[in-house]
């Protein structure tokens, strides 16, 4: 799409970016065609798209850190700058990077030195664009920076290693020290995507501020449509390369024009389900109806537009005399660390703090929590790979607390696990039909090889890929074909419980939406509990039925999904659920 020069934010003097036609190519495919973009001083816009869309290409081209074997033509203007960026020295790059342009990553523990300070990474930026005249006055200036950031005692932070800090604090050195010399252009490239939702939003609501007290420029680069509600003015869709709509974040998330745009829109909100009571895919948005600006939050529209609590065909309510198909009682898990002294103790690290909860057979239970919260401990002891030091976890009918390995091992017939990385937990060598039929070859089970052909055949349908999946390898799926392969997996032997352990937050929000469908319509056809755990409240909302708070190894709230949602009685859950976007309630609140 090009941008006419008479309809951009500011007369071509006043523009702060100027990039016309501006192509990536590698020499066998074009990965980024005729982009365009004309910024304004202090303009702060969104580049959204999935993974592949060229997002990162796109910015990595702007400062000219383009991978080996990839280039670039067309041209990058910058305010200061006379000439072409993309044709411009390495020395002038050098200069102008961290000097007039910054990049805030997605990650910032690849993107920080561990061999360095923090405190001395910052003044390493003020040094090498010669803005502190010493090294005391750069260290000095530094420990003002990581204050401006709002971290805790900016002092000791300064400090310390990259290692001894939380995701949260990592991503503010990275942002004091991409804002230590005033740029006039600050890139963010799915800067909070790793973080918890309360860290999430202090780091979005910190960017916002400091962009707008310094009257920086903000291209920020994310497939998270609410944070580009929250944060953005204008936005530019990206699709395959290309530029397919662009306009103001009003417009163009309450009226788009393009149906990708409306696909993603669509699957962004978790609080719209279809006719049939399901998140809007790509595939099914045209009946997705997007919200008004200043609309109330909860959305009085047609049944096919406004989602309710439990928007999936509900399984037959359990019986509240049924036998819980899961009961964790007073469940405590300390670990011991290494000594730090030879006279101290060894420290205790307190996991699990005795919780207790009860699962009905067919229930879906969402376990929500931060970091360090606990989730991971329980989720391990409940899969019988870790013992607690004290307390009962009875899973379809097995103690897990002292259980030998056989008693372990009717355990994981009865129980699956979908993980959060489906790359990571699926072995790259084996086939797509040996992964998915391996839980069936433990001893007692008696399916022959034909059977378990058949039964891989019938898994594979029942999630969604063809029968000729089962040849190939992890590797030639996408991501959320991957996860796909994981349910079926845990599904083949046929558990009672299956355990989803953040099943979809590496997942883009068009194949999420997918992948949520999916795991309510087999928790209703086979009978399942279910057991999700998330950061993502909107998720649990829209999939659960009963929800557990946890912080600190301790459950600060349980109840009912609806109820716990809108009427949060503890300050935890409170702050959980205020520090979540939600694409309806940014859009909402614009007005």
């Amino acid at each position: 799409m090009r941008t006419d020069p008479s309809t951009s934010p500011a007369a071509r003097g006043d523009l702060l970016l100027r990039v016309d036609d501006l192509n990536v190519r590698t020499p066998y495919r074009t990965l980024v065609s005729d982009f365009s973009l004309h910024m304004a001083h202090g303009e702060r816009i969104g580049l959204i798209g999935e993974s592949g869309s060229g997002k990162s290409m796109t910015t990595t081209a702007l400062l000219g850190l383009l991978p080996n074997g990839v280039s670039a033509d067309g041209s990058v203007e910058l305010d200061g700058y006379a000439g072409n960026l993309l044709t411009a020295p390495e020395n002038d790059l050098m200069k102008l990077r961290g000097n007039d342009v910054a990049m805030v990553f997605q990650e910032p523990l690849t993107a920080l030195n561990p061999l360095m300070r923090a405190g001395a990474q910052v003044a390493e930026i003020m040094l090498q664009h010669k803005l502190a005249p010493n090294k005391a006055e750069a260290n000095r200036r530094a420990i003002e920076m990581l204050d401006a950031v709002k971290l805790p005692d900016p002092a000791q932070a300064a400090r310390a290693y990259p290692h001894q800090l939380s995701g949260g604090q990592r991503q503010r050195v990275m942002l004091a020290m991409a804002l230590a010399n005033d740029p006039a252009l600050l890139l963010c490239d799915e800067p909070t995507t790793a973080l918890d939702v309360t860290v999430q939003r202090q780091v979005l609501d910190l960017i916002l501020e400091l962009v707008r007290a310094r009257g920086t420029g903000l291209l920020f680069i994310t497939h998270d449509l609410a944070v580009v509600a929250n944060m953005c003015t204008r936005v530019l869709v990206m699709n395959n390369g290309v530029i397919v709509e662009e306009g103001t974040t009003e417009d163009v998330f309450t009226r788009p024009t393009h149906p990708y745009t409306r696909g993603l829109l669509a699957a962004s909100d978790l609080d719209a389900v279809d006719a049939n009571g399901r998140l809007f895919t790509v595939a099914t948005a045209q009946e997705y109806v997007p919200p008004a600006v200043g609309e109330a939050e909860v959305v009085a529209a047609p049944a096919a537009h406004a989602a309710p609590a439990h928007p999936a065909a509900p399984a037959s309510p359990a019986s509240p005399a049924a036998e819980p198909v899961m009961r964790v009682a007073d469940l405590v898990r300390t670990y011991t660390r290494g000594r730090t002294s030879l006279f101290a103790p060894p420290p205790e690290v307190h996991a699990l703090k005795g919780i207790s909860f009860e699962v009905p057979e067919g229930g879906r239970l969402g376990v929500v929590g931060e970091s360090g919260s606990g989730k991971s401990t329980l989720l391990r002891i409940l899969a019988g790979l870790d013992q607690p030091t004290s307390g009962s976890a009875i899973v379809a009918g097995n103690e897990v607390n002292g259980a030998k390995e056989a008693q372990l091992r009717a355990l994981r017939q009865n129980l699956q696990i979908v993980f959060q990385d489906p790359m990571g937990s699926l072995d790259p060598r084996m086939t797509v039909e040996q992964i998915i039929s391996e839980p069936l070859l433990v001893p007692g089970r008696g399916e022959s090889a034909a059977d378990r052909r058949r039964m891989v055949a019938e898994m594979l349908e029942a999630v969604g890929l063809p029968a000729s999946s089962a040849e190939r390898f992890p590797h030639q799926f996408s991501g959320g074909q991957r996860q796909r392969i994981s349910i079926a997996r845990a599904l083949i032997c046929r558990p009672r419980v299956v355990v989803a352990d953040e099943p979809v937050s590496a997942l883009d929000v068009s194949v999420r939406a997918q992948v949520l469908n999916l795991l309510a319509d087999l928790v209703d056809e086979y009978g399942l509990t279910l057991v999700f755990v998330s950061h993502d409240l909107n998720v649990v909302r829209h999939l659960c039925d009963s929800v557990i708070v946890m912080q600190s190894g301790e459950i600060v709230e349980a109840g009912d999904t609806e109820t716990v949602y809108r009427d949060p009685q503890h300050p935890y859950t409170r702050r959980l659920i205020e520090s979540s976007l939600t694409l309806r309630q940014e859009l909402t609140q614009s007005a």
